[in-house]
């Protein structure tokens, strides 16, 4: 009989507790292994042998490269083949899909119109709270900004301290500012919406957010004194008042505290409390006595004489700590709301770094000092996640007791172990900390979403930590809240338990009891074999072509059948319109075996770009490491001919070899802040814009100037939303020192925005501004490419033309798209067909390109380009709508409701509800026309075109029926 390496493998035995992280390694040299006697040798031989004849069977197709010759080359060294492939090949049976700790819904339009719905029929004071539903429902998408739109949505209708101060520091969060050295916790942007200040004012003020912060006035506002000062620090308060006794003239009774005498008036100080005025003028022997002994209080002489000055002029001194602090203690032993509320806000306002925050929290719970801790609190979240590291703060957030503390002063909350669950489940999923984090989430869970996200995250905790049972546990409680994606968790832990049956009867049934959707044939495809897996996974495909598993796997089944080109060509698809790190480690993987190693490399180096922390093969080897493997094995560039290497790459739109040649200039220099910028601009690209901000920090923390210090800064603010703070950014660089990038962030800013003749006319200045400055031919591509833009929206022509053309002399290809553009609206359609016809001869990635080709032709080789680009990436949304408007032309409702659908389905867009919502209103379904609307709105709720459907909508839906 025949082995090979995927036999052999199948064949070892994996513990419970183990599937998908534990491999066996594979000794080719015939020594011992751990238990293994003499197998290790004869499964290494039967490695070695299966590696050759893939080798051997395969066909391989070399691409030409136009590299330039390198300045430096190394002689190819021999590398043991077991060094590179520590885990062997892949194989399907340790291969799973992740379960997605998030809500997900088996029809998210029906979701997004239903939360849209609880929202506009909120009251204000309920408003922040659905808003944070629609933050959990968005996180099941796949744009970071409509989440981080809609939490600034939640805080700016957030009512209490406690929600604003959580609300603030998620928001910051979401910047990661605490990366970015130089900057303190208590910094804002300078606006209402993060600044520390503002959210410690209770209130309802939606319209204030985007106000200059307070931190630049001087005013009173709720009881919370604010500084002049311009800096953003709740510590730099001036106390009021100040002064000694009662004057005696006034002074009609006496407190002794030891030997201690302190006089005051007793009206003044009866006023403090109803217990104060009980025992002053109630039937209490003090009542009648000039002289009260007060040394059994707990209170010192001095806090004494601070409650007799407060008495008097209802404001603190200028007290030392310890005498607030007893105070605070007296008001609350004697019911002295007001002594207490001062206490309460002169405490909070002194909180400014995590030291006073420790140091005071302890006191806010001990007295119930609600401010006070809100003002602990929310430094503790502006430090997170360092503050994770924290014991004393773990112990406050993780433990039950902690919980009930905090509830007891009214800061424990859904919102805020939400937060903290996020932060510890994206830096150790599978610690204890997490765990007991979701667990208080759970306990504070009293809505049914509430109960469905904690139960299903909690289930996917356990399900890494390999503890199966108590994950079954966790997502039946979520699929008993109503969470039907948690079923997937359920299938999972049962087949990790060994049934495999059970799981797979488990998911036929979800198949046959919903509309079925691309994840459930993508589950159910682990539990069968053969024909049945492959028509699985390509129905899975077919129904969401997004799902990355599928075409790995496929990959991998290939590979098995020795045939690694298809292979990667099947990955090849995905890698094309989505990029992760596993499926460029898989492609990585069979390169390797095909001997391309300078593929593989280019994939592990723009892999560890997005990851750089990512561990290859089942976590055997870190991405770094094979780098060092393989770099002997290929051609090596100097920094200058890194530089040639990038601008090839980057003229012929290979985004993914482009990464490959920064990340390798980054290891030559890893603080040019030059180099992370770009960085950031490919991954910008690629649409990954998690690993894009981190390079940006990094640029930002490596700028060796403010100037471009600034800059980045400034970018980093626009990626986030924050539009006007990045223009004033990229002023002050540009007061400091004119250059390149601060004209063109302030151009790029400005154009961000329908344009007036006037602002036209001013972006252009501004970009012929940063074209006089020193730059390299990459970024003036973009700047000259960016300026037709603008010359075509004010219809000058020759002059948008004169743009598009000197950015191609330096290689910028994507100018054949403008210049396209010029060509069609002077009515010399095939000059612009011709043109785009260039732009995909020369552009690796091309989708958009035959996209936009099919705009200057007929209709019938529109729709033979349009179905390309929906082949190379079907996230682009255009070609869905004009099929579908086509097929409406043609009077195939029906047909074209079925090919919005389709997409709607994985990518439920703006654009495409929007059409749907028209067609069903053409077809005169006014429920769903409605539905379509509110998912829609819920997306955009500023959307003029949908707003207007919407209404007649609903008008034509309350009149009467004839």
């Amino acid at each position: 009989m025949q082995h090979n390496i995927f036999t052999t493998m199948r064949s070892l035995k994996f513990p419970e507790g183990c599937k998908g992280t534990q491999v066996y390694a594979i000794n080719p040299t015939g020594g011992e292994g751990g238990g293994g006697g003499g197998c290790g040798g004869k499964v290494g031989e039967k490695f070695l042998q299966h590696l050759q004849d893939l080798r051997a069977n395969s066909i391989r197709t070399k691409s030409s490269r136009n590299s330039h010759p390198p300045t430096n080359q190394t002689t190819r060294t021999n590398v043991p083949v077991e060094s590179l492939l520590p885990a062997g090949f892949p194989t399907v049976d340790l291969m799973e899909p992740q379960i997605e700790p998030c809500l997900k819904s088996v029809d998210f339009v029906e979701s997004l119109a239903a939360v849209y719905k609880k929202v506009e029929d909120s009251s204000q004071f309920e408003k922040s709270e659905r808003i944070l539903e629609q933050c959990a429902v968005f996180k099941g998408l796949c744009d970071p900004k409509l989440f981080r739109n809609s939490l600034r949505g939640a805080r700016q209708h957030a009512v209490d301290v406690h929600s604003k101060v959580v609300l603030a520091s998620w928001l910051r969060f979401e910047r990661r500012e605490d990366e970015l050295i130089g900057l303190s916790a208590m910094d804002c942007c300078g606006r209402n919406l993060e600044c520390p200040r503002a959210c410690l004012v209770p209130g309802y003020d939606p319209e204030s957010v985007n106000d200059p912060c307070v931190c630049s006035r001087g005013e009173l506002e709720g009881g919370v004194l604010m500084g002049d000062g311009g800096e953003c620090s709740t510590s730099d308060i001036d106390e009021v008042g100040g002064g000694g006794d009662d004057d005696d003239d006034d002074c009609d009774m006496s407190f002794c505290i030891g030997d201690d005498e302190i006089r005051g008036v007793r009206y003044n100080v009866a006023s403090l409390s109803r217990p104060f005025r009980a025992m002053l003028y109630g039937e209490f022997k003090e009542s009648r006595r000039e002289t009260i002994n007060f040394s059994q209080n707990g209170i010192s002489a001095e806090g004494m004489r601070a409650a007799m000055i407060f008495s008097r002029t209802k404001r603190l001194g200028s007290f030392e700590l310890k005498i607030v602090l007893e105070l605070l203690s007296l008001a609350n032993r004697f019911c002295c709301e007001e002594l207490k509320s001062a206490c309460d806000a002169h405490l909070a306002s002194l909180v400014c770094d995590m030291e006073e925050a420790m140091m005071l929290i302890e006191y806010g719970l001990e007295e119930g000092a609600y401010l006070l801790v809100a003002a602990c609190l929310q430094v503790i979240l502006r430090e997170l996640p360092f503050s994770m590291h924290n014991p004393y703060v773990m112990k406050l957030f993780c433990g039950s007791e902690g919980r009930e503390r905090l509830a007891s002063v009214g800061h424990a909350s859904f919102l805020l172990y939400y937060f903290l669950s996020q932060i510890a489940m994206e830096e150790e999923m599978k610690s204890n900390n997490t765990v007991m984090l979701l667990e208080r989430l759970g306990e504070c869970a009293t809505e049914d979403w509430q109960k469905q996200l904690a139960c299903h995250q909690l289930g996917v905790v356990m399900l890494e930590r390999t503890e199966y049972k108590d994950a079954q546990k966790w997502f039946e409680e979520a699929v008993e809240a109503g969470h039907i994606y948690s079923s997937v968790g359920v299938a999972r832990a049962k087949y990790n338990r060994g049934h495999k049956y059970s799981a797979y009867k488990m998911m036929n049934s979800l198949i046959s009891d919903h509309t079925p959707v691309g994840w459930m044939y993508q589950e159910r495809s682990i539990y069968c074999t053969g024909k049945e897996k492959m028509m699985d996974l390509n129905t899975a495909t077919e129904l969401d072509p997004t799902l990355s598993f599928p075409y790995k796997c496929r990959a991998v089944l290939l590979v098995q059948e020795n045939k690694l080109e298809p292979a990667i060509s099947e990955l090849n698809k995905i890698v094309g319109f989505k990029v992760s790190p596993d499926c460029l480690e898989l492609r990585a993987w069979i390169s390797i075996v095909l001997e391309d190693y300078e593929g593989a490399l280019r994939d592990v180096r723009a892999l560890l770009t997005l990851d750089p922390n990512y561990m290859m093969f089942y976590g055997k080897k870190h991405g770094d490491q094979l780098v060092e493997l393989l770099r002997p094995l290929v051609q090596q560039y100097s920094q200058p001919d890194c530089w040639m290497q990038l601008y090839d790459r980057w003229s012929s739109v290979d985004d993914i070899g482009s990464l490959a040649v920064v990340h390798q200039m980054l290891a030559n220099d890893p603080r040019k802040s030059l180099l992370w910028f770009r960085q950031s601009l490919l991954l910008l690209r690629l649409n990954c814009q998690k690993a894009a901000m981190r390079s940006l920090r990094l640029a930002r923390n490596y700028s060796t100037s403010d100037h471009e210090k600034l800059v980045y800064e400034g970018w980093i603010l626009y990626d986030t939303g924050h539009r006007e703070e990045a223009l004033s950014k990229a002023e002050q660089s540009i007061s400091i020192q004119r250059s390149f990038e601060a004209f063109f962030l302030k151009a790029y800013a400005l154009a961000d925005s329908s344009l007036d003749p006037e602002s036209s006319k001013y972006v252009i200045q501004l970009l012929e501004e940063a074209l006089r400055c020193p730059s390299d031919g990459l970024r003036k591509g973009q700047a000259l490419n960016n300026l037709g833009s603008v010359y075509v929206d004010c219809e000058k022509f020759d002059l948008a033309a004169g743009c598009y053309m000197s950015a191609l002399e330096i290689k910028h290809t994507r100018a054949h798209q403008g210049l396209a553009r010029v060509y069609h609206l002077k009515n010399q359609r095939k000059a612009a067909y011709d043109e785009m016809t260039k732009l995909i001869e020369k552009a690796n990635n091309n989708a958009s390109a035959y996209e936009k080709r099919s705009e200057y032709c007929d209709r019938d080789m529109a729709k033979s380009d349009l179905s390309t680009a929906t082949q190379l990436d079907p996230l682009r949304t255009y070609p869905y709508r004009y099929r579908a408007a086509v097929l409406m032309d043609d009077h195939k409702e029906a047909e074209a409701i079925r090919e919005l659908a389709r997409v709607i389905a994985f990518k439920p867009d703006l654009q495409l509800l929007h059409l749907r919502a028209a067609f069903y209103d053409s077809m005169g379904d006014t429920s769903c026309t409605l539905r379509d609307c509110e998912a829609a709105l819920c997306l955009d709720p500023n959307h003029t075109g949908t707003i207007e459907l919407y209404k007649r909508a609903r008008e034509r839906g309350n009149e009467p029926e004839k």
